[in-house]
């Protein structure tokens, strides 16, 4: 059985950071790539950034330079580091993984290449 469970939102202002993790069970030993997503209300969602299973990161524009993602493959933990944030930053942000292609994120950000999500995480920027 595959959980994923996200912690570390809250609520900050401008220009400060908080890092979020997201806990990984029952893909201990598979090949995987892990995600975080954001969905503002009202607007659909998207990617922020990817990692795969040879640490190869892959970031959004929007926040490159600002966010990075890690992960602890002996704790099957994910992070994602937000420094700068800004209000437009504001959303519930999800982990997602997948093993569709492999370790591989190809194809990261289309519907159905990452299956098992986490509930959620909002964080607020003002």
């Amino acid at each position: 059985h595959v959980q994923l469970v996200e912690s570390g939102g809250g609520s900050v202002l401008t220009g400060q950071s908080l890092k979020l993790s997201c806990s990984v069970s029952g893909l201990s030993g598979s090949s995987y790539c892990a995600a975080w997503f954001r969905q503002a209300p009202g607007k659909e969602r998207e990617g922020d950034a990817s990692i795969d299973d040879a640490d190869l990161a892959t970031y959004a524009e929007s926040v490159k330079g600002r966010f990075t993602v890690s992960k602890d493959n002996t704790e099957n933990t994910l992070f994602l580091q937000m420094n700068t944030l800004k209000p437009d930053d504001t959303a519930m942000y999800y982990c997602a993984a997948g093993s569709m292609y492999g370790g591989s994120c190809y194809r990261w950000t289309e519907t159905g290449t990452l299956n098992y999500w986490g509930q959620g995480t909002q964080v607020t920027v003002s």
